[in-house]
């Protein structure tokens, strides 16, 4: 699994940046790098589409941040 964090700090992009191009907030993103929250199956679809990378390669069941 790649790592959600690497993906976006390799765009350069802060946490609040990522959360502005999905239309969540700061925190959010941060708990879903921290695998403290499980994004909806929407959002997992616009985080993969945003990073073009297929969604298995980002999300995967049980797998923590």
């Amino acid at each position: 699994m790649k790592s959600r964090v690497g993906l976006r700090e390799a765009r350069g992009w802060s946490q609040a940046t990522l959360g502005e191009r999905l239309d969540v907030s700061r925190r959010t993103v941060n708990a879903i790098e921290t695998g403290k929250y499980d994004p909806s199956l929407p959002l997992a679809f616009r985080i993969a589409r945003l990073f073009d990378e297929p969604i298995e390669s980002i999300f995967q069941p049980g797998n923590d941040a």
